[in-house]
């Protein structure tokens, strides 16, 4: 059975995806339409055998407040809470390699926010992490809860993706190379999909559709008909060679 599926809300932590998955929905392999698009080279629909997963969290130190005169008599929550960014500024991003190909995911610290006036020593101090996560690996930030006062918890978990049938992804891979006259390559891709969650249900997935490289999320997002007539060339020889 050949099957063609759209899902709403994407950027929304996957609700589409996740509610057809919940509903029964599990094919056993998966062409996923994201962008592939200008990885290997400029304006070559290539195909991702992997991508990163996103992890959000955040950090919270609390403390006791007091006047900042006799700060002595406080526990300074912002002094927690980077005592807690230098443990994670010491972590190893998580790496692993999916089909040959390196997938190296990181951990930044993206926002700070804490106190309440110049004179206060603070009660409390927020840190938001962003971790990219890769197939079966994370950064160990728990590790941020031995220090007093400091708790972490995990607000979004967006899975990562891995490939594990080589010979599909060749056949994919095959198919995005008759669709063009420029060589295709297997390639990974930084950004969480939909084919996180199918993969996480067991389907077998690759990522293979248009984009244009810098324009994500972006006013002017587009993609050239050009490069859609191809997708859509490479999705029919797919769907061709399932049939066969």
């Amino acid at each position: 059975e050949l099957v063609f599926a759209s899902f709403v809300g994407e950027e929304a932590g996957g609700v589409g995806c996740r509610a057809a998955i919940e509903e029964g929905f599990a094919p056993d392999y998966a062409v996923v339409g994201e962008g592939s698009t200008g990885y290997s080279a400029t304006g070559v629909t290539d195909v991702a055998v992997a991508h990163k997963g996103r992890r959000g969290s955040t950090i919270t130190a609390s403390g006791t407040a007091a006047h900042a005169s006799e700060a002595e008599a406080g526990e300074n929550a912002i002094y927690r809470a980077t005592d807690a960014v230098d443990v994670v500024r010491r972590l190893d991003a998580p790496e692993t390699e999916v089909l040959g190909h390196r997938l190296e995911g990181s951990v930044v610290v993206t926002e700070i926010d804490g106190g309440s006036a110049w004179n206060v020593v603070p009660e409390r101090c927020s840190v938001t992490v962003d971790e990219r996560t890769v197939p079966g690996e994370r950064a160990s930030l728990g590790d941020v809860e031995s220090i007093d006062g400091v708790s972490w918890a995990v607000e979004q978990d967006l899975p990562p993706m891995a490939c594990d049938d080589a010979d599909f992804a060749e056949a994919v891979l095959d198919a995005a190379d008759a669709a063009q006259s420029e060589s295709p390559q297997q390639v990974v891709k930084p950004h969480a999909t939909d084919a996180g969650w199918l993969a996480g249900a067991g389907t077998t997935c690759v990522v293979c559709g248009a984009a244009e490289p810098g324009e994500a999320h972006t006013a002017d997002e587009s993609v050239s008909l050009a490069v859609v007539e191809r997708c859509a060339e490479v999705y029919r020889r797919v769907a061709e060679m399932t049939l066969e």
